[in-house]
């Protein structure tokens, strides 16, 4: 998956928790959960494109 590719999947997932925290508000569940999925997309984005251009101490 490219750089870009993973970008949109990230935006994707924001957009659907802004929509489901304005619906069910920010502490419901399907709220949590899908807040949950945009951290783990988030981590793993910076795994594999951040940490690579940080230069080793």
């Amino acid at each position: 998956m490219t750089r870009q590719e993973f970008l949109l999947i990230i935006e994707k997932k924001r957009a659907e928790l802004i929509q489901v925290a304005s619906t069910y508000g920010l502490n419901s569940s399907v709220a949590i959960k899908h807040s949950q999925e945009l951290d783990n997309l988030l981590n793993e984005y910076n795994r594999s494109f951040l940490e690579k251009l940080q230069p080793a101490n």
